[in-house]
């Protein structure tokens, strides 16, 4: 006979457990998964698990659009963009003061003047990457935002584009778009830092008003009647770069004082409307001459230009110095409307002095210097 073995163990209630039924183990039927927070017999519960999470849609799309608008300002600063809507008036000046109605001949003048104005920006701050290192490591170039072989590439690309948009007004223009061309990338590697550096930036800014007024007429307008227009954008030109060459150490009271001289200079010659009808002109602008509009539009070039350039003379700072180079920037967009009005298209010069706001709210992003 064998011996009775021991008695099982009942439940603390009293009620009896079945004999199948695990003593640890989750309520249903035959359950084996372990209870939450026990741990199987023989083992040590350890730490429940820890998941990574789910990474976010838009996690590494963030970033990658931070470095796009922070390389989209780059090529902004270096190419100057607040500085382009001075630009557009030169070809609406050269146009108007042949007395031609701008067309599709304009508009093409007009990109390649854009095109070729670009090309010197990123030209210039490819030249002075070195002086830039030590007076301006902000700049794309020092600071390492955009490498030198690009602003030379792209100074080569624009030139290029310049000039094929030149070469669909004619032959003319082309010509005249090629000495450009040459003014500009001489200025920048040669000429800037001699004293023929303001004349050779005055040149340039000449051949761009002549390009729109060759773009425009074409063979059957003289050219020679847009001489007066251009030579004072010429003039205003060489004034605000002899103050530019004072901009990163200040200190130069006679720059601004010459330059304000020759603004109120112009501002004056402009007030009075040109009555003599435009010589051999094809088609003259619509509109006539208005005795009011010129001195209209000579008023606020004289501010925009005189205001700054009064305040440097007064405190030859860098900062302010800075200033009036870039007022007298701007101040190129109400000295084209002048022009255009007193060339007799009132149109125009509205509609080159509208681009004034957009200069001004661009150069509070941009520096145009």
């Amino acid at each position: 006979m064998s011996r009775p073995g021991p008695a099982p163990l009942r439940p603390l209630n009293g009620a009896a457990a079945p004999a199948d039924a695990p003593t640890n183990g989750l309520p249903g039927a035959r359950g084996t998964a372990p209870a939450p927070g026990r741990s199987p017999a023989g083992t040590r519960p350890g730490p429940a698990p820890v998941l990574p999470p789910a990474p976010a849609a838009d996690a590494t799309a963030a970033p990658r659009r931070a470095r796009g608008r922070a390389r989209a300002r780059a090529w902004a600063e270096l190419l100057r963009v607040s500085a382009l809507s001075t630009v557009v008036g030169d070809a609406l000046a050269g146009a108007t003061a042949v007395g031609a109605r701008p067309g599709r001949g304009t508009a093409a003048a007009v990109g390649a003047s854009l095109c070729l104005y670009e090309a010197g920006m990123a030209l210039n701050d490819w030249a002075d990457r070195t002086e830039d290192a030590v007076d301006r490591p902000h700049r794309p170039l020092p600071s390492g935002r955009i490498a030198p072989r690009e602003a030379l590439a792209a100074a080569g690309l624009l030139t290029a584009g310049g000039l094929a948009l030149a070469a669909r007004a004619g032959r003319p223009a082309l010509a005249v778009a090629g000495g450009l061309a040459a003014t500009v990338w001489a200025y920048d590697l040669r000429l800037k830092h001699t004293p023929a550096g303001p004349a050779a930036m005055a040149a340039a800014r000449t051949l761009d008003v002549l390009l729109g007024a060759t773009a425009t007429g074409g063979r059957t307008a003289p050219v020679r009647a847009a001489v007066p227009a251009a030579a004072a954008l010429g003039l205003h030109t060489w004034a605000v770069t002899t103050v530019s060459r004072h901009e990163t150490r200040g200190g130069s009271t006679t720059a601004p004082l010459a330059a304000l001289a020759t603004a109120t200079a112009l501002a004056t010659a402009l007030a009075r409307p040109d009555r003599r009808p435009a010589e051999g002109a094809p088609q003259a602008p619509r509109g006539g001459r208005s005795p009011l509009l010129p001195a209209l539009c000579a008023l606020p070039y004289l501010r925009t230009a005189g205001r700054p350039l009064l305040h440097a003379a007064l405190n030859p700072s860098p900062e302010l110095t800075q200033r009036a180079v870039g007022g007298g920037i701007r101040a190129m967009i109400p000295l084209q409307a002048a022009l255009a009005a007193r060339a007799g298209a009132p149109a125009v010069a509205l509609g080159a002095l509208a681009l004034a706001p957009l200069a001004r709210a661009l150069a509070r992003k941009v520096n145009p210097t």
